[in-house]
């Protein structure tokens, strides 16, 4: 049985879980046609590019990777807020967050 005192975490860890995430994020915009998935979607591929510059960050013993992804998460917390607020008004209007309905909107 291993001893799972030595066990370490390393930078590549770090990077292969970011890009996993990533690229579950980019099959989420891609695939998916509702708006609050496609949304999740790119809340994951922000967390997933935050991953990595923590990682960097941690790497590099530097801390302006963890203030970046501070003001980061401040301003995805605000896109967030009225993202949801612009979907619960035009889901109030059409009945539906279909992506191919918002072409209905422009016309």
């Amino acid at each position: 049985m291993p001893d799972l005192t030595t066990l370490h975490v390393h930078l590549g860890h770090y990077l292969t879980l970011s890009a996993i995430l990533f690229f579950i994020g980019v099959s989420g915009v891609v695939f998916r046609r509702n708006a609050i998935i496609m949304f999740m979607s790119i809340e994951l591929m922000l967390t997933a590019v935050n991953l990595t510059f923590l990682a960097v960050s941690r790497q590099l013993g530097d801390h302006q990777g963890h203030v970046f992804v501070l003001f980061a998460l401040a301003v995805a917390a605000a896109e967030a807020g009225v993202g949801l607020a612009i979907l619960v008004e035009i889901f109030k209007r059409r009945g539906s967050i279909d992506v191919d309905d918002f072409r209905k909107l422009m016309e």
